[in-house]
């Protein structure tokens, strides 16, 4: 019971900062409190029953090493601090596999962070889709930039190619294993068109961030929380920055925003519900 407690507030709460993220690019910190007031009854009446500070010092752990994953990310300009939180918070009141979860190759933890990733790259790459779609200047922007570098692709492409078709060669050779040439070309063909879509989703991404999530403003609409352009983490304005600002005599600032990641927490733990650890998922989907 308790446990469906956790995972139920875990889900919920996220679920309900994921909301707020979309809607205002902020989650308030109340939705963070209630989660750990929660998780603290859990881990309390754990302890209590079980006589001993384990339960307590479990969550305090794995909340405290996402917590700190997290405060990286979010130095390296990847995340915002409420995203920190949220993983923080959701480590705390889940630090094992749930008994009606299915069985997890890693550790829990191990498995939703993984998860976080596996399902926010996807989520990422329909919010900057969105984005670009809301600006027609992005799309320009890639097609210039993927028409400026088609004479590289075409060359890369054809080298590729034929260092997969050599390679090919090379291990049917060595290994004894019959191919046609049909099967080495096509063989060869998927890695060369894996290459050329991630190249085009890095120039879409970089498109999206230099033009889609920067925007110039009059000082006068500058607003707490609204993140300057020169800001490495992705930390809005204070109070009393947003004053100084307008006392610096600056017409206008460039403002940015990022990937709005929170809905990627509670897709997550759907996800590790139903489906476990993304990595295995994915070989079995893939095999």
């Amino acid at each position: 019971m308790l446990e469906q407690l956790a995972f139920l507030t875990a889900l919920v709460g996220s679920a309900v900062g994921a909301a707020y993220d979309l809607k205002t690019t902020e989650i308030p910190d109340k939705i963070f409190y209630i989660m750990f007031a929660v998780g603290l009854v859990i881990v309390a009446y754990n302890s209590f029953i079980s006589s001993s500070i384990w339960p307590f010092l479990t969550s305090a752990a794995v909340g405290l090493i996402l917590l700190a994953f997290g405060f990286l990310m979010y130095k390296a300009g990847q995340w915002g601090g409420a995203d920190a939180k949220l993983l923080a918070v959701i480590g705390f009141l889940l630090p094992a596999t749930p008994s009606f979860m299915q069985k997890l190759y890693f550790p829990f933890p191990l498995s939703y962070l993984i998860n976080v990733f596996l399902v926010g790259t996807p989520y990422m790459l329909l919010y900057a889709a969105v984005v670009a779609a809301r600006n027609k200047k992005v799309i320009e922007e890639f097609s210039k930039d993927m028409k400026a570098s088609s004479k590289i692709i075409i060359f890369s492409s054809v080298l590729l190619f034929i260092a997969f078709i050599a390679l090919s060669f090379y291990f049917a050779s060595f290994f004894n294993i019959q191919l046609s040439y049909e099967e080495m070309v096509k063989n060869s063909l998927f890695p060369v068109f894996a290459t050329i879509g991630l190249f085009a989703v890095f120039k879409f991404a970089k498109s999206v961030e230099e033009i889609g999530f920067k925007k110039k403003i009059p000082v006068s609409k500058l607003r707490v929380g609204d993140i300057l352009n020169e800001s490495r983490e992705l930390e809005g304005i204070t109070e009393k920055q947003l004053k100084k600002i307008k006392k610096s005599g600056k017409k206008f600032v460039i403002i940015k925003e990022g990937v709005r990641f929170g809905p990627a927490f509670p897709l997550a733990l759907l996800f590790t519900l139903f489906y476990g650890d993304g990595i295995l998922f994915l070989i079995r989907f893939l095999i």
